[in-house]
């Protein structure tokens, strides 16, 4: 592979099989893993005031960033599709409702901002962002503000401006800044150590 090629390439696509129907089922295998560290990490959650933090949009920006823009989207696709059908995949679920009637609650519009994260995370990726953790900081910081952004517009519609910045975006803000910080130094840093490794080779 040459370093331009390398350069555009996603973390999970260097160990991508080259034979087509090989590599789907192995692409399939990683969407149904990734959907359920997804809902894994909904369920991991750390109750900080009223509100309860989960790892999940960190999860979403790893995925996005390893697994490329395109094998990202489905992958949350997924999850979101296993939400929809019943299976009690999201953080509120199934104290809170299962299925579509949950999903066009409070949480409906940070779910459908998932999707965009990861698609913007993956498409840094693709483009070698990933490879720089200033600029790719800059990418999954612009997915994180998007994916906020979405949610506290269909929060607002439910309960209003002022509460929907006071329990859906404030008490976010910091530790999202960590969470998109972590992915920005994480994924460059498995880059370097594979960039050794092939040295070394």
């Amino acid at each position: 592979m040459s370093a331009a090629a390398t350069q555009s390439s996603s973390l999970v696509s260097l160990a991508l099989p080259k034979n087509n129907v090989t590599r789907l089922v192995s692409q399939i295998l990683l969407a149904l893993a990734g959907s359920a560290l997804l809902a894994l990490s909904a369920k991991t959650k750390v109750v900080l005031g009223p509100v309860d933090l989960s790892l999940q949009s960190l999860v979403v920006l790893l995925i996005g960033a390893a697994y490329g823009w395109r094998l990202g989207v489905a992958t949350v696709l997924l999850y979101l599709a296993e939400g929809a059908y019943g299976l009690p995949v999201f953080q509120g679920t199934p104290e809170k409702g299962i299925g579509l009637a949950y999903m066009v609650g409070p949480t409906g519009g940070y779910l459908a901002g998932f999707v965009v994260m990861a698609a913007i995370a993956g498409w840094a990726a693709d483009r070698g962002l990933d490879r720089n953790p200033v600029k790719f900081f800059g990418a999954l910081l612009t997915g994180e503000v998007i994916m906020m952004a979405m949610g506290f517009a269909w929060l607002a519609v439910l309960i209003g401006v002022d509460k929907s910045w006071q329990f859906g975006v404030a008490p976010f803000i910091v530790p999202d800044l960590i969470k998109v910080a972590l992915a920005a130094c994480l994924v460059p840093a498995v880059w370097q150590v594979i960039a050794r490794f092939r040295g070394n080779v």
